[in-house]
């Protein structure tokens, strides 16, 4: 699962300069202050869409290219989510459980060679609103690390027995952590968890030697733990704290400092590393703070818990997209054009066409997931007929 904004580290690393034609220069005019009692208005944002249905669902014409790998890759995590897909509760309300059940079916027993045309023929394509598709990357990383503390290294946390759900006293709902007086309170922030608040409590699973690793693999949501014996665990997302996710790509852009290479995910790294005291309080500025649990399978787990697929899975808002269906993105990036399947969740994935590419593990999945950024037009797959129900809808 994936929190990421972080996901979201694929940023503009260019800015815009905008060019004038030569006028006569006005006379400088100093303006008044505006006086306390006259803020002035803030233009009203309309709400966002609550689901698919209220975005608007259009039916589209299935792709005229689709290559047989995408295909394979697409019906191999297609049958792997199908068991969670036939019994998930679907957000999006675009489709019911049992809709899934005879193309899951079929699935099971189709050789790769016919899964260009199963996608092609056996589904409907739908475009959710405008269908203006934004897409980024994630990927598992290999961090070093220690069984055992050692200088300067970061504990990975498991979650904690205190982090609850519990009602606040203002009437909301939420994670926390219920005080010696009984009162639900916010869960401790990433500041806190830095300077100790959970140490000693004997709830490390290891320990990542580089702060700055461990940091951004929260935000790709799973790891890959290498230690100096040469043995290795997984970890993956296990629980979050509560708090509001901050990307610290964004405050770097806003305040002018942004890293040489743009905002991306390796310069903001190096950034990092080269102002050791600012890095650690802007990370800290991202109060939200993730939680692991150790992982023992061929790869990291999804939203549907089943491991995901590189070069396969998109994490997607399940508002928007229904888990386990699968998505054609027609994009300006080449390696991210073709089919996946919604397999995840981010914390910054929300809205209609936000997506996240997963591209596994290692050196060319770091480059590729650290720098994707692509525009294009998204088309979810559907079984056939569901989209006349959704179009029925007032």
């Amino acid at each position: 699962m994936r929190l990421v904004a972080g996901r979201a580290f694929a940023l503009a690393a260019s800015l815009f300069l905008a060019a004038c034609a030569a006028r006569p220069i006005p006379p400088v005019v100093t303006p008044l202050p505006a006086p306390a009692s006259a803020p002035l208005p803030v233009p009203a944002i309309p709400p966002p869409p609550a689901n698919a249905l209220a975005a608007g669902v259009a039916v589209v014409p299935a792709a005229a290219t689709i290559y047989d790998q995408w295909a394979e890759r697409a019906l191999t995590a297609f049958r792997t989510s199908c068991p969670q897909l036939m019994r998930r509760q679907d957000q999006s309300g675009l489709a019911q459980g049992t809709d899934w059940a005879p193309l899951c079916a079929e699935a099971a027993s189709l050789a790769p060679e016919q899964a260009t045309a199963f996608f092609r023929d056996r589904f409907e394509w739908v475009r959710i609103g405008n269908g203006k598709a934004f897409a980024t990357g994630y990927y598992e990383p290999s961090i070093q690390g220690s069984r055992t503390p050692q200088p300067g290294y970061a504990p990975i946390y498991r979650v904690p027995p205190d982090l609850v759900k519990c009602t606040r006293p203002d009437g909301t709902t939420g994670r926390g952590r219920v005080d010696q007086t009984g009162t639900c309170v916010a869960y401790f922030s990433r500041a806190d968890i830095d300077n100790g608040a959970l140490a000693n409590r004997g709830l490390e699973i290891a320990w990542a030697a580089d702060p700055v690793d461990l940091f951004f693999a929260e935000i790709q949501g799973s790891a890959r733990i290498d230690f100096p014996d040469g043995t290795s665990t997984r970890i993956g997302y296990a629980e979050q704290n509560g708090l509001p996710y901050t990307a610290i790509g964004k405050l770097l852009r806003d305040r002018g400092i942004l890293p040489p290479g743009g905002a991306s995910m390796q310069a903001i790294k190096d950034w990092i590393r080269a102002n050791p005291d600012q890095g650690r309080a802007l990370m800290q500025e991202n109060a939200s703070y993730i939680f692991f649990k150790e992982l023992n399978g061929p790869g990291p787990l999804g939203a549907l818990n089943v491991p995901i697929t590189p070069h396969g899975t998109v994490a997607a808002d399940p508002k928007f997209v229904p888990l386990g269906a699968p998505v054609y993105l027609a994009l300006d990036r080449p390696e991210a054009y073709g089919l996946w399947v919604a397999q995840d969740v981010g914390g910054a994935i929300k809205g209609p066409n936000r997506f996240d590419t997963f591209w596994g593990n290692g050196p060319d999945a770091t480059q590729i997931a650290g720098g994707m950024s692509g525009n294009g037009v998204a088309y979810v797959l559907l079984p056939k007929g569901v989209a006349a129900r959704a179009l029925a809808h007032p």
